[in-house]
């Protein structure tokens, strides 16, 4: 059973590869399945992501998600039905308000989502903060004093809020150094395994994808040209693209090998 399928997707942006962002491109995703999803910058990733989250409309295709026409709910449905669909951005950074609190941030979440009496926001808040490794007692610190890395786990404890089947990364690790990068991806492996999660995850990494997805869809132009398990996509490119970006990955000579 499929959590999301989408077909024939089209989506046009003046001046982008004449104009064609999305085209003709067709997924599906599984409940509790991560995807990766890799391409050449201006391929069309984050093009997707955003018709995804409804944040643009495309020309033409159609999306389904736990079973609903996503494409035609409006108003009080649409509010509802996007907590079941939540986005982790890639700048830690700006996906707050700067003048945030910790607290803040996840209460701006609970207010829209979840029906909980105001007297149990403190309770629920400290809760997210826990399940992502943050200290509850961080609640009252402005998100501007936090680490890119802490801000990152505070983006994703707001994507949980409203308990979703499926989190939408758009190169969500990619402004994160090394340690911190596998510590987030770490988390969001035990956070799918435990909460049966779906994740779409969007980079240009490809160890990122390697590191937690089940398959990998491989776009260009705006299409998916390649999909299959993540090991084999890796290891036996069939796509022209999937072969020149494997082949793009810096290679660090061995210890003792010539510079």
């Amino acid at each position: 059973m499929s959590l999301l399928t989408v077909e024939g997707l089209r989506k046009t942006h003046p001046g982008a590869r004449g104009g064609i962002a999305l085209d003709d491109l067709s997924l599906t995703l599984a409940p509790g399945e991560t995807l990766g999803l890799v391409g050449p910058s201006g391929c069309g990733k984050s093009s997707l992501a955003r018709v995804l989250l409804r944040l643009d409309r495309p020309d033409a295709g159609s999306i389904r998600f736990e079973g609903q026409d996503w494409l035609a709910l409006q108003g009080g449905a649409l509010r509802r039905a996007r907590g079941r669909m939540q986005m982790v951005f890639q700048d830690p950074g700006a996906a707050f308000h700067p003048r945030a609190t910790v607290a803040g941030a996840l209460a701006d979440a609970l207010r829209l989502h979840v029906p909980a009496p105001r007297k149990d926001w403190p309770g629920l808040i400290a809760a997210r903060l826990d399940q992502v490794g943050l200290a509850p007692d961080l609640a009252p610190h402005p998100v501007a004093t936090l680490s890119g890395g802490q801000r990152q786990r505070l983006a994703i404890a707001r994507a949980l809020v409203p308990n979703p089947k499926l989190i939408v990364l758009d190169e969500a690790v990619s402004a994160l150094d090394t340690v911190t990068r596998g510590q987030i991806l770490a988390l969001l492996v035990r956070l799918q395994r435990q909460l049966g999660l779906a994740l779409l995850v969007i980079s240009h990494d490809l160890a990122v994808v390697r590191a937690v997805s089940h398959r990998i869809a491989v776009m260009q132009a705006g299409r998916i040209v390649e999909t299959g398990p993540a090991d084999q996509v890796l290891d036996r490119p069939q796509s022209e693209i999937a072969r020149r970006l494997i082949a793009a990955v810096p290679q660090l000579p061995r210890t003792g090998d010539p510079p």
